[in-house]
């Protein structure tokens, strides 16, 4: 593994197409898994840490969408697992949602997403931000294979373009849900959540080049 990281580390940065997480599974269980196995477990963990942080949720007054810790692990693990592990690990934390209650406060079914009911279609308030979850985890995950997460800055600007991307899903489709203009959309879908996203996205911001560090030094330990 030392070596393997050490080979890796003198690529350039958009060469290698690896994350935090090919160095952090402990090698022991990477030696006996198959690599297909080792992603699909890799992609399990991450759809459960997004189900469980979902549902640390807390209500916001006048808007039909929470505060939850989903932001931050959907971020988290797209940056950990790269973008088709990322994808892959948002996408089955929506299916498990469809019937299991892992979406924010305890919801589930597909009627969070959105419905059709006597020919016209209902959206769900925060289905937009689920949708939203997808896209940002595979781009986050793309620039953390790019090496963006190596260094604070480089992380933060990742996260942070993640998180925008979740509000360009999220805003609209809670406007088309609830009928309310963009003003009311914004005060109501992101102005409650921007200071909350800020400690989130530092905490995050910090945590990768942190695990980066941690696996320099255990590579020249070794």
């Amino acid at each position: 593994m030392a070596s393997q990281a050490s080979r890796l580390n003198r690529l350039p940065a958009a060469e290698r197409g690896i994350t935090i997480a090919d160095f952090l599974v402990p090698v022991t269980i990477g030696e006996r898994l198959s690599t297909r196995a080792r992603h699909a477990a890799l992609v399990v963990a991450g759809a459960l840490l997004i189900a469980l942080s979902a549902n640390i949720s807390i209500p916001v007054p006048g808007s039909p969408v929470p505060i939850t810790g989903q932001t931050f692990s959907v971020l988290l693990v797209g940056g950990a697992l790269g973008t088709r592990r990322g994808v892959l690990a948002t996408l089955l934390y929506l299916v498990l949602g469809l019937f299991v209650p892992v979406y924010a406060g305890h919801s589930q079914g597909i009627q969070t997403i959105g419905t059709v009911s006597g020919g016209h279609l209902i959206l769900g308030a925060t289905g937009g931000y689920l949708i939203g979850f997808v896209v940002a985890a595979g781009l986050v995950g793309r620039l953390a294979e790019l090496g963006w997460d190596r260094g604070f800055l480089g992380a933060l600007a990742a996260l942070a373009i993640g998180d925008l991307v979740i509000y360009l899903f999220g805003v609209p489709w809670l406007m088309a849900a609830t009928g309310i203009d963009l003003t009311t959309a914004i005060a109501q879908g992101v102005t409650p959540f921007l200071l909350g996203d800020a400690l989130k996205l530092a905490l995050a911001a910090g945590l990768f080049p942190f695990a980066w560090w941690v696996v320099g030094r255990s590579s020249e330990q070794r």
